[in-house]
């Protein structure tokens, strides 16, 4: 089958600029530049008389953008064992339905990731479920690391570390273990960073205060900006020491971002997440538990930084952190309420209403949530819109309000911090390896995403 997707405005590698583009099979085959397009068979790349039209798709793209498919670097679909809340299947629906043709998993599930037979059942169960492509990160322990050694680097982006309590009791704090991990990881290495002690000092303070599940507003104050900067500060120390290829995941404070010089951004990158750039403290008031997060979501001084940072280099990637909860769970405050949210659905038209704030292009956008990721964890032949390079697309439509509703929302748990927000843009087309798996509202649930290769 070839597809031909005309009229729309590409983005991609730094322009944008009106053109179409062939699809020949799961492939980009043609990138052709300009308004003005032969027909509906492009005849100046082929000749409309060897084509028929059962062996033609021509999808209008007039008024619309045409991006390449986010590669969301940084979620928790919860399979196996958490499955009441959220599964490949639901979830990878709701990338689909979100322009996200590509996902990375965490390891903390049940069982967690943390064997080479648990990181090959999860492959086993995207193969058979997931709408869109996949991979999983190999989940680093205390006493693992011997591990790593064996771990195919064609077939997994990198290595999680946990140096900071977070759901699924991953925790990584010995001295010796880190030591042994950044001395001997290959593979890039992204870390979970907050200060286990100073969190729980900071909780049994509040504790004595307010009893024993303080409000949700106090989140920020026990999840701390110094329980962030300590932890971090420790990843950069040894990143530094044993020249390890270091992601901080979902940085949350200034202060954090200070740290990373300039000088060492070659082999330390930071990644932002939507709710850290969506939310702050202050939205504790009206959302409460629905935007509890580890790390916490900060003040609104941090989140103009952050803002700030995707545009001069400080931050490298975009994700969601995307963490499933029943809404039953949310309920509490800072000590009951689970952390997590799901956004995996919302983050690209979020990141779009920033592009219309002019917090940042939507070139940059872009190279935030595709191309910036497919470099860093060196993704094979996706993340651009290249020729030869597999058809990972989203089509976007500008000036067209739609409001999120729980009907709309594709994730299992049913909810979002967004429910009730107006978007002005809309995800109208998600194309995965060549297949059209989302069209104006509906998935494919037929279709099944393939196995991403790296290196």
């Amino acid at each position: 089958m070839r597809t031909i997707i005309k009229g729309g405005r590409i983005v991609n590698e730094g322009r944008t600029f009106d053109g179409s583009i062939v699809i020949e099979g799961e492939k980009i085959a043609h990138i052709i530049e300009g308004r003005e397009q032969k027909a509906e068979g492009c005849e100046d790349v082929v000749p409309a008389s060897q084509l028929s039209s059962e062996d033609i798709q021509v999808m209008d793209a007039t008024g619309c953008y045409v991006l390449p498919g986010v590669i969301d670097e940084h979620v928790h679909f919860r399979e196996p064992g958490l499955t009441a809340k959220a599964d490949i299947e639901s979830e990878s629906r709701a990338a689909a339905a979100g322009g996200v043709t590509s996902y990375f998993d965490m390891p903390n599930t049940s069982p967690q990731t943390t064997t080479l037979e648990a990181l090959e059942e999860k492959f086993t169960l995207a193969a058979k479920k997931s709408h869109v492509n996949y991979s999983f990160f190999f989940g680093a322990t205390n006493d693992n690391a011997h591990l790593f050694a064996r771990l195919d680097p064609h077939r997994i982006p990198g290595i999680k570390l946990f140096m900071g309590s977070s759901t699924g009791n991953m925790l990584v704090d010995c001295r010796e273990a880190l030591e042994t991990i950044f001395r001997t990881v290959q593979l890039p290495l992204m870390a979970h960073c907050e200060d286990t002690a100073i969190v729980q000092r900071n909780m049994a303070r509040y504790q004595e205060t307010f009893g024993e599940d303080p409000a949700v507003v106090y989140h920020e104050m026990i999840r701390s900006e110094e329980a962030c900067c300590q932890s971090t500060a420790k990843a950069i120390e040894l990143a530094t020491k044993y020249a390890t290829r270091l992601h901080i995941a979902h940085v949350s404070t200034a202060r954090e971002l200070e740290m990373i010089s300039a000088d060492k951004r070659q082999f330390i990158t930071a990644e932002a997440t939507v709710g850290h750039l969506l939310f702050s403290s202050a939205d504790y008031q009206t959302l409460g538990a629905r935007i509890k997060v580890n790390p916490s979501i900060k003040s609104a001084a941090d989140q103009s930084v952050l803002r700030k940072a995707l545009t001069d280099g400080r931050i490298s990637t975009v994700a969601t952190d995307h963490a499933p909860h029943l809404l039953k769970q949310k309920q509490g405050g800072a000590a009951r309420a689970a952390s997590g949210m799901p956004m995996i659905q919302f983050s690209l038209p979020s990141m779009l209403e920033l592009v219309d704030e002019h917090v940042l292009t939507i070139e940059r956008m872009v190279e935030l949530m595709a191309h910036e990721p497919a470099r860093i964890f060196e993704v094979r032949r996706r993340g651009y819109l290249r020729e030869g390079y597999q058809a990972d697309i989203a089509i976007v439509r500008p000036s067209s309000p739609w409001t999120v509703t729980p009907e709309g929302i594709e994730s299992k748990c049913g909810w979002s911090p967004v429910e009730g927000r107006t978007f002005h843009w809309k995800v109208e087309k998600t194309i995965c390896n060549g297949r059209l798996i989302y069209n104006n509202g509906i998935v494919d649930r037929s279709s099944v995403g393939q196995s991403v290769l790296f290196r």
